[in-house]
């Protein structure tokens, strides 16, 4: 009598996102008779018999069609707890078993602007989201501002392309105009979605103003460093004098870039 025996070309690592159904296709030929069982490795408990189910978890099911080799076993709205060792066991004497691996991961999305970005009116928005550890391509990718997917009608120039193969969708906006501000989320089908608030305004870009008054405060250090060192009264003066007018610099600074704002 031929003996059982697996298909060593089955896969055997698989990859699923949290709360997506995961799945372990085991091939045996020449299975005759015998039955076969899906056993979770860490406390050796069994899962399923032929079809049927010995778990009170009722996410785990084992699936089959007459005639094929395949036993397959699903586990619905998979769990990192998921993750681990499955054994696929014939009722042989002895018994044989291969075993399986299972990674449940979270799949999330990521705008590589990071989650703020500043744009000069007139240019164009650029946005590009990246599905991160999708164990397959999402059958698609939305684009929100606010809680409305972005509306291709509302204005020429709004543009979307995806590639499910790179899990990588980007989003254009030529020509971006103050209204065009706002909370952009990119939500692709099987990850959670990542959100960045884009403004657009007019004249130099507020992180640049910012970056131009925070490099005056290394010279606030070096001045007091300079005082502390020659420790005369003559320089302490003249250092508390500039200190003062710094600070008044600092403060105009600050007022310009507060109106260049609320414009």
């Amino acid at each position: 009598m031929v003996q059982p025996q697996f298909d060593n070309a089955t896969k055997r690592e698989y990859t699923a996102a949290v709360g997506q159904p995961a799945y372990l296709h085991c091939r045996v030929k020449n299975l005759s008779d015998r039955s076969v069982s899906w056993i979770r490795k860490r406390d050796l408990h069994i899962l399923t018999v032929g079809v049927h189910t010995y778990s009170s978890d009722a996410r785990f099911a084992a699936l089959h069609t007459d005639g094929s080799d395949e036993w397959t076993l699903r586990v619905a709205h998979a769990q990192p707890r998921d993750s681990g060792a499955y054994e696929c066991q014939v009722s042989t004497e002895p018994k044989i078993s291969l075993s399986f691996w299972l990674s449940v991961v979270v799949s999330k999305a990521e705008i590589l602007s990071g989650p703020e970005l500043f744009v000069r009116a007139g240019s164009d928005i650029n946005l590009t989201c990246i599905a991160r550890h999708a164990p397959d391509p999402p059958s698609f990718i939305y684009w929100y501002r606010g809680a409305n997917v972005v509306n291709y009608a509302q204005r020429g120039g709004i543009s979307v392309e995806t590639e499910q193969r790179t899990r990588t969708s980007r989003l254009l906006i030529a020509r971006a105009s103050p209204r065009d501000s706002g909370n952009y989320t990119c939500a692709p089908s099987s990850s959670d979605s990542a959100s960045v608030v884009v403004h657009v305004v007019s004249g130099e870009r507020p992180a640049a103003m910012q970056s131009s008054s925070q490099r005056i405060i290394p010279a606030h250090v070096t001045l007091i460093l300079f005082s502390y060192i020659f420790n005369k009264q003559f320089v302490f003066d003249v250092t508390q004098n500039i200190l003062i007018s710094v600070y008044l610099i600092d403060c105009l600074a600050s007022k310009i870039i507060h109106i260049l704002e609320s414009r």
